[in-house]
């Protein structure tokens, strides 16, 4: 019997080139990872019943309620002036509340402990979460929109470009808070805290109704929210076509950069 041996490709000596069979085994390219997680991230969170309540039929609903019921002195048509608020509201349902509920619940469960020890690195399971988070609020911002326009909305149409930042910035403020929340306190309290502070924000904090129509400190105290600062902000774009004020734009990178720094000091993996 001879001692020759043959590689796999059948000539010897020679092989394939590399690449001719598949799979080949190796860490994926960094960015194709990252997409894979986000899309991930988004599927979990549209398929969750709880998430779509929380993020798109308790806004719709609230849409419609406003617009046709004469809560508080609102300059008519409502629904110019409803819209922005609840497309605020929608932000924040999605990037604030179901992001701390959904990251306390992974810890609980070991989610984010087993994904850290994965190949993926920490910026992809972050970035994943966030770009997920932003298709989410897109779509949101679809839905609510053609909802809206249904209802007789007209928005400026000079400041829909202006807006996209706006969504981008107060996603990021409200999901940092959510981080903080979610990554620090046991499930259950992230649970009653995340609800709760959604209900405080949505009766005091500039959602449901204007700050003008609060009383007096507490519609002082709307406007420095990131709540009122991203209503405040959508409402000059949306319904007058005027770029957002200093403030409400400060006050929104105020709250996402003090609770992103505590968030990434506090922030447990289990």
């Amino acid at each position: 019997m001879s001692t020759d041996s043959t590689d796999v490709t059948g000539t010897r000596g020679h092989t394939f080139p590399g690449g001719t069979f598949r799979p080949a085994p190796g860490r994926a390219h960094p960015l194709r990872m990252l997409a894979a997680h986000t899309v991930l991230e988004a599927k979990l969170t549209l398929r969750h019943g709880e998430q779509v309540l929380l993020n798109l039929i308790i806004p719709l609903a609230l849409l419609i309620g406003l617009s046709t019921l004469h809560i508080g002195a609102v300059t008519e048509p409502r629904v110019d002036s409803v819209v922005p608020r609840v497309l605020a509201l929608a932000v924040m349902s999605t990037a604030f509340t179901g992001q701390a509920i959904a990251l306390g619940f992974d810890r609980r469960y070991g989610v984010i402990k087993r994904l850290s020890a994965t190949a993926l690195p920490r910026w992809v399971l972050i970035g994943g979460r966030v770009l997920a988070t932003l298709v989410v609020v897109a779509l949101q911002v679809v839905v609510l929109g053609i909802t809206g326009l249904l209802m007789g909305w007209s928005p400026a149409v000079e400041g829909l470009l202006a807006a996209v930042p706006l969504f981008v910035l107060g996603t990021l403020a409200f999901g940092a808070a959510g981080v903080l929340v979610g990554g620090t306190l046991r499930a259950e309290i992230v649970l009653a805290v995340a609800n709760a502070v959604w209900f405080v924000l949505l009766l005091a904090g500039g959602l449901a109704l204007p700050p003008q129509d609060l009383p007096g400190a507490v519609g002082a105290l709307a406007h420095f929210l990131p709540s009122g600062a991203l209503a405040e902000s959508l409402d000059a774009t949306l319904a007058h076509g005027a770029l957002p004020g200093l403030r409400p734009v400060l006050v929104l990178v105020a709250w996402g950069a003090v609770t992103g720094l505590v968030a990434g000091r506090t922030t447990r993996l289990t």
